[in-house]
């Protein structure tokens, strides 16, 4: 039986809260401090008579791969995106709309902050390049200053999918979900089979398939959240389920073929981040009576707003504005400690403090076009499904492109032209005739 104490939020014959989730509102802005915290630790500078060296100080860590288990925070915001995804899906259903007007929605809300960050990395690489910065150099931060791009790829694949699993969550949300994971089991033992074939094949890409797989299964788990089932158990219950997932990794991982560390499970995706994201929505559901209250104090709503408010925006540009921040202090000639010593740990607050403080600083402008209205203009055609779809995929190419290759300055410059491409199709076609009806009037 469930916890007579449990706070539940109301919900609708639909299935979708008749209030806003404040807690999921928090875990986003959690998890947007967890990926900047991360990134930011990522990255030890090193200067000395050789030159410049960059280091990933996190591995040094005996217990980092561990960590990640806890971590390792984008399952979890794949899971709350489905319930956010589900939520929209049902309020633009009841309005009238249909699959084209959603995916479109999500496209503009997407692909135009994209589209913004694209083109300052194509004007920076350039002119970096002009002016004879060392082309090694150049790669390592072309290739950290798009790092993040592969969730817009994996993100707009799992919005392509949503009208269309919806259906099947609502027919049969059990056998939707054992489907997905049926499918993610297959994709790995397959990449894990060969990865080891004496003929020197790269098994890679046939996990690329887990994009869908995984990524749609732990989307799938929040429409899971967004009709409350989770909310039909005990916090013991919950608690219990979460531990026993974290067994069921250790079999996996210790005794098993899968990866303990988490974050290289990642780009292409394994099942055991489905257990990693499934682990932290019931430890999320445990503690959701704690979580509620916290949302209700003054400063933290004002947190989430800030953040949440621009939190695409903050995703995107907060490495180009991390590596542009060690590029001032190396610049002014700051001291940069040993990585991973005692000295750089005790600095590292620092560093993040004003990091944050330079994100929000650069999204202030920038933040329009995440928060820009997605209404056709006057005398504009609504699209029809095929040409958002063709726009869908002009927008994940740009960004599956670098997540394979890493950034550089031909694909900023030609995944520039893609996405506006995209963004153009969407608008839909101006019909002149209805333009200058609508001036006139």
């Amino acid at each position: 039986m469930p916890s007579t104490s449990r706070v539940r939020p109301a919900f609708n014959t639909s299935g979708t809260a008749d209030s806003r989730d404040l807690v999921v509102d928090l875990i986003r802005v959690a998890c947007m401090f967890a990926v900047v915290a991360v990134h930011l630790l990522m990255m030890g500078i090193s200067v000395g008579p050789g030159g410049i060296g960059v280091e990933n100080p996190l591995t040094s860590l005996s217990w980092f791969a561990q960590g990640t288990w806890f971590g390792q925070v984008m399952p979890l915001f794949f899971v709350v995106g489905g319930f956010a995804s589900l939520t929209s899906w049902r309020s633009l259903q009841r309005k009238g709309g249909n699959a084209a007007d959603y995916l479109r929605n999500r496209v503009l809300r997407l692909v135009r902050p994209t589209v913004a960050l694209y083109a300052f990395l194509t004007i920076a690489l350039w002119s970096a390049t002009a002016a004879g910065v060392p082309g090694d150099l150049l790669s390592v931060i072309a290739a950290g200053a798009g790092v993040q791009l592969w969730f817009l790829a994996a993100y707009l694949i799992c919005q392509t999918m949503v009208p269309v699993m919806a259906r099947f969550h609502e027919a049969a949300p059990y056998r939707t979900v054992a489907a997905l994971a049926a499918g993610a089991a297959v994709v790995d033992v397959l990449r894990l089979g060969l990865e080891r074939n004496p003929w020197g094949f790269d098994s890679n890409p046939i996990g690329l398939l887990n994009m869908v797989f995984v990524w749609g299964l732990l989307q799938q788990l929040g429409f899971f959240y967004a009709d409350g089932i989770f909310d039909r158990f005990a916090r013991w219950k919950l608690v219990i389920a979460a531990v026993a997932c974290y067994l069921l990794m250790v079999s996996l991982t210790d005794a098993g073929p899968y990866p303990v560390d988490m974050l290289t499970s990642q780009n292409p995706p394994m099942f055991p981040l489905v257990l990693v994201g499934l682990a932290h929505v019931l430890l999320v559901k445990a503690a959701y009576p704690w979580l509620q209250r916290f949302v209700r104090l003054e400063w933290v709503r004002k947190v989430m707003f800030v953040v949440g408010s621009r939190a695409m925006t903050i995703y995107l540009w907060h490495l180009p504005l991390i590596i542009a921040l060690f590029g001032i202090a190396l610049v002014l000639r700051l001291p940069f400690p040993e990585p991973a010593s005692a000295e750089w740990w005790l600095t590292r607050p620092l560093f993040y403090v004003t990091a944050w403080a330079l994100v929000l600083l650069a999204s202030t402008p920038l933040v329009r076009l995440e928060l820009a209205g997605t209404a056709l203009a006057p005398g504009a055609s609504r699209p029809g499904l095929w040409s958002v779809l063709t726009a869908t995929a002009l927008a994940v190419i740009p960004p599956f492109v670098v997540m394979r290759t890493a950034l550089d300055a031909w694909n900023a410059t030609w995944g520039l032209i893609l996405l506006v491409l995209a963004v153009v199709l969407v608008n839909g076609r101006q019909n002149s005739r209805l333009l200058r009806k609508a001036t006139v009037e």
